[in-house]
């Protein structure tokens, strides 16, 4: 089991969670902000069995675009994958 934190530019926020979604999978989406020029962002807490990490990943990737502002890099997203020991569902 594994808890993904993805970190996504505003601007691909809407389409990460609309795709996750409709890929099954369970998201919690919250605002977040950070980064150099300190942009929104959303922050997705996804909790996936260890066979979907590569799945899950592929729509991040697929809905999160860099784009340049000003000459500086913005938007992509940051994944953080942590161990989970247990999961319940409530």
């Amino acid at each position: 089991m594994k808890l993904l934190l993805a970190i996504v530019n505003n601007d691909d926020a809407h389409f990460v969670n609309t795709c996750l979604t409709s890929e099954g999978f369970h998201v919690t989406k919250i605002s977040s902000t950070g980064g150099f020029l300190m942009n929104g962002n959303s922050t997705f807490i996804i909790g996936i069995e260890d066979d979907q990490v590569d799945a899950a990943l592929e729509v991040i990737k697929r809905n999160s675009q860099k784009r340049q502002i000003n000459v500086i890099n913005v938007g992509g997203a940051t994944v953080f994958i942590l161990g989970v020991e247990k999961y319940i569902h409530l």
